[in-house]
């Protein structure tokens, strides 16, 4: 005779019953769990980002008229032109009379925003939002306002800094933006429209795009308006990663695109402006233009990569190293130039006086040259080269190219600083759809350097009529590269 114990009996078959139950119960709910679990909360980051957080008024003064209103009229039809949006009907304002001498009034000029960089008082926002201004004045979470000193602002990568003379401040923690992953969440704070505090989010669409000279920005779709102008992109560990900056729109208001300073390239610059309220960036003095597959294949690289000279400036860091127009640049102190748009980016970033390795393929083959940075500066007027002699026929090497040339003189070569070369007397067809024109200088053509008009027509009449022809020639203060589509 066999005894259960109804105790164990029956704990076991409760034990089976609720394996049985919770497995039948899970099984359709793991999914939503799973999907919840991924959904991300923001709360904490706003507690935590938040007060950092400023809300930026700009004021312009501006002379009050004293036979209309108009003054606050063209204020309030620049402030909605500026960020895009419909103006609204104004009413027209009723003349006042002569008072003596027009007063300077400060006026509204725009709203933005901007966060604390240091418990000091140094706070980072665009340079766009203050540009302009005579007053900037700056609200903090706690409604306490501060009139701000503008420290420095960069138009070039559109960042400013302000200081207002508080202390104790809740200072933003600045991220790692090599660790933005695409796809990655992220969070706006700002003044979208005046709305101080807005918060936004979204994820990180694309990281180096290629929208502005020094600066590689991050894509969101995070919701960003007028307003949102400096504020801060933050990642999910709470760091500020960006800048929001600008957007792409045909309304003025959000449609998934903006873009955001990477704020590595932000402190490098706000660090400068702190200290001497300018940012100083390295030039080499070339024009330069992407590599298309057309133009690899025709100076015989492999790939299309780099950035392709087309200009040198002459009496430039580029032209001393020995850098020539038509020469492809493929890397700068060792990093690769990917695309053109690297660059800039990299000679930008270095310091003037620095002299850094410069590698360019010419001609089939790479070479090492060393260049001097130099800092940069405004662009030196074009010089046109002066033109006396009677213009030869064109001949049919000529016409095939749209060029007619000659030889020149001894003056012309000691002006330009060249020992041979000709010059272009007429450029139509499809000369000039590549951009040539007459007072050009052409010193190679087909990877072929020419020291008179003989030469020039002797390489001419073999050139490839299926294949487009690379020229380097000399405008002014400027040697220049340009590809000629030859019509089939």
């Amino acid at each position: 005779m066999i005894h259960l114990d109804w105790k164990k009996v029956h704990a076991c078959v409760l034990a089976g019953a609720m394996v049985v139950t919770a497995s039948v119960a899970l099984a359709p709910l793991t999914p939503a769990v799973a999907q919840v679990r991924a959904l991300p909360d923001f709360t904490d980051l706003v507690e935590q980002v938040g007060p950092s957080v400023v809300n930026i008024r700009t004021l312009e003064k501006v002379a009050e008229r004293s036979a209309s209103g108009d003054a606050a009229e063209e204020q309030m039809l620049e402030f909605f032109k500026r960020f895009g949006l419909p103006a609204p009907n104004m009413p027209r304002q009723t003349p006042r009379p002569n008072r003596g001498q027009p007063q300077e009034e400060p006026q509204p000029r725009g709203v933005g925003s901007g966060f604390i960089l240091s418990s000091d008082g140094f706070i980072m926002t665009n340079a766009h939002v203050v540009d302009g201004a005579d007053e900037v004045l700056v609200t903090l979470t706690d409604k306490r306002e501060f009139q701000a000193k503008i420290i420095g602002a960069d138009k070039r990568s559109d960042v400013a800094v302000v200081k207002i003379e508080a202390t104790g401040l809740p200072a933003v923690k600045v991220g790692d933006v090599s660790r933005l992953k695409v796809g990655e969440w992220v969070m706006a704070i700002g003044s979208p429209f005046g709305l101080e505090n807005s918060v936004t989010a979204g994820i990180v669409s694309a990281k180096q795009r290629d929208t502005g000279d020094y600066l590689p920005f991050i894509q969101t779709d995070v919701a960003i308006n007028p307003g949102n102008s400096g504020g801060p992109l933050i990642n999910m560990r709470g760091e500020v990663v960006g800048i929001n900056s600008q957007i792409y729109s045909r309304t003025g208001g959000s449609v998934g695109i903006s873009f955001a300073i990477p704020m590595d390239e932000a402190v490098r610059v706000s660090e400068q402006l702190r200290s001497t309220g300018r940012v100083t960036r390295g030039r080499i003095g070339v024009q330069i233009e992407q590599v298309t597959k057309e133009v690899a294949d025709a100076s015989g690289l492999s790939k299309a990569q780099g950035a392709l000279v087309r200009g040198v400036e002459v009496g430039s860091p580029a032209e001393k190293a020995g850098v020539e127009a038509g020469d492809i640049i493929t890397r700068f102190e060792g990093k690769a130039v990917e695309k053109s748009s690297d660059l800039p980016r990299m000679v930008g970033a270095t310091k003037p006086g620095t002299r850094s390795a410069l590698t360019v393929f010419r001609r089939g083959a790479s070479k090492e040259l060393t260049v001097t940075i130099a800092e940069i500066e405004a662009d030196k007027p074009v010089k046109k080269t002066s033109d006396k002699e009677e213009k030869p026929k064109t001949s049919a090497a000529g016409q095939l190219l749209g060029l007619t040339v000659s030889d020149l003189t001894d003056a012309q070569k000691k002006e330009l600083k060249v020992k041979g070369g000709v010059k272009v007397d007429a450029a139509t067809e499809a000369a000039a759809r590549a951009g040539l024109r007459e007072g050009d200088v052409i010193m190679a053509i087909a990877n072929s350097e020419v020291n008179n008009a003989k030469e020039f027509e002797a390489v001419a009449a073999k050139l490839d009529k299926t294949k487009p022809v690379n020229v380097r020639f000399r405008r002014g203060e400027w040697d220049q590269y340009v590809m000629i589509r030859l019509a089939k």
